[in-house]
């Protein structure tokens, strides 16, 4: 993650990345514990990056900034529908998503009001990085 800017103010962190604002709150604990496992995966070999969000915060951790843009639209446009789906068929609430490519795939998890996206090469263990950001 490049950091361009980085300012305290009023209990948040914004860091300036590229052009785009991010504000952390370190006041909700299981976003902060969320982020320090997100740390520790994404230095996993062939994991690419994450994004963490919530409805006051998010995080952006991506191994090649150029992709930042098409990651953030598809992990934004695979919860919502998701989502849709599951009212749609009536089968409650999405708790994961599993999004496989040819030479990548995306888990969407939901833990509370957080948002998490890990992507990562299709060789991962999806399963191991959703247990371990579970527990």
């Amino acid at each position: 993650m490049v950091k361009k800017k980085k300012q305290t103010h009023n209990d948040a962190e914004t860091e300036m990345m590229e052009g785009i604002t991010i504000t952390a709150t370190d006041q909700e604990p299981t976003f902060a514990t969320i982020r320090l496992n997100l740390i520790e995966i994404s230095k996993k070999p062939n994991v690419t990056g994450y994004i963490l969000r919530n409805s006051t915060s998010a995080v952006i951790d991506l191994k090649d900034p150029e992709t930042l843009q098409s990651f953030a639209i598809l992990s934004a446009e695979a919860t919502e529908t998701a989502e849709e789906l599951s009212r749609l068929f009536k089968l409650g609430k999405v708790e994961n998503i599993l999004i496989e490519g040819k030479n990548q795939k995306i888990v969407c998890l939901s833990v509370g009001e957080n948002k998490i996206n890990v992507f990562m090469e299709k060789d991962a263990s999806h399963a191991a990085i959703a247990k371990q950001l579970l527990r």
